[in-house]
């Protein structure tokens, strides 16, 4: 038998232990004949070698993992334990490579403004992700998302949107609920496309690990273990978005995209976007990335095409 005191440097063991330390004892469990005492930042271990190196061993890649996010849950200890856990799991290889896409070729940040994103994504669970069109906030936020269903660190991704061209009164529409959303949901199937071949992506969708809805059918749900996008956020009221928010669960991960130019409501003074955004900023664990006309990376026309359309509504509206 031997003994060793662990102690926590430079962390909250609180982060590492979890609420009502169900992270150290989903750790602890796997380990039936080593006494485990916690008091403070100090471990106590009390058992054989091999269990106090391998307790040691899980409990340093539990550590670095939190490093890489926001909260802990005993999910990341069963990741652990499963083999799914190195800590590269949660840095990006090569040069910023995000995912590879379906042709092999690598889908990465292309600005540094992208970038920003990226690194936010991994240092929060809620994401707010505002510039104008052509910036890449979706196609970005995809990216992470089908990256974190591959590398099992969630279990879905739901992708959602305000189905405000239709007024969400879907039922004028001709077809079933498929149908009548499909042309409002088609750039987030695109981008899936990309990245996920098509027969998987179909699976995925059946078996329900990817789900595409209306924001309508976010009420009264809640995500845990999901990477959920909410694209076209300018289009939300603030009721709305708070909705849609607070559907957060554990271990989930929240990515809100939007453009305050482009809002469809018919009193554009009702989006909640940039108020939800001023309300929560001093949160811990939100991150807002904020792009702009220079970050966009569609054709070289887009930029010049918006910042002219900026400059007509400015001269409408001093009128």
């Amino acid at each position: 038998m031997a003994r060793k005191n662990i102690r926590l440097e430079a962390i909250d063991p609180l982060e590492i232990y979890g609420a009502a330390n169900k992270n150290l004892e989903a750790l602890c469990s796997y380990f039936p004949e080593l006494k485990v005492v916690a008091r403070g930042n100090d471990i106590l271990l009390d058992g054989s070698d091999s269990d106090i190196a391998a307790f040691t061993s899980k409990l340093n890649i539990l550590i670095q993992r939190r490093r890489h996010k926001t909260n802990l849950t005993p999910y990341d200890v069963e990741d652990i334990f499963d083999g799914e856990s190195s800590p590269d799991r949660f840095k990006l290889s090569g040069d910023s490579v995000i995912v590879h896409g379906n042709d092999g070729k690598p889908i990465k940040a292309r600005n540094r403004t992208q970038e920003d994103m990226v690194k936010a994504y991994f240092e929060n669970d809620l994401l707010f992700a505002v510039g104008p069109a052509g910036t890449g906030k979706t196609y970005i936020a995809i990216a992470l998302a089908v990256r974190a269903l591959k590398n099992r660190e969630i279990k879905r991704i739901v992708l959602t949107r305000p189905a405000v061209e239709a007024g969400e009164r879907l039922g004028f529409l001709p077809g079933d609920l498929k149908d009548k959303l499909d042309p409002y949901l088609q750039p987030l199937y695109d981008a899936l496309g990309d990245m996920i071949p098509a027969k998987k992506l179909q699976e995925f969708m059946t078996e329900g690990t990817i789900q595409i809805a209306p924001l309508a059918y976010m009420r009264g749900r809640t995500l845990d273990r999901a990477c959920v996008i909410l694209d076209e956020a300018q289009n939300t009221n603030l009721g709305q978005l708070k909705m849609f928010l607070t559907r957060m669960g554990c271990d989930a991960k929240f990515i809100v995209t939007g453009d305050a130019s482009q809002v469809d409501l018919p009193n554009k003074k009702d989006s909640g976007l940039l108020r939800g955004v001023e309300l929560t900023k001093n949160i811990k664990g939100i991150k807002t990335i904020t792009f702009k006309n220079e970050d966009i990376v569609r054709h070289p026309l887009v930029a010049k095409i918006v910042k002219a359309f900026e400059k007509g509504e400015q001269k409408g509206e001093q009128a």
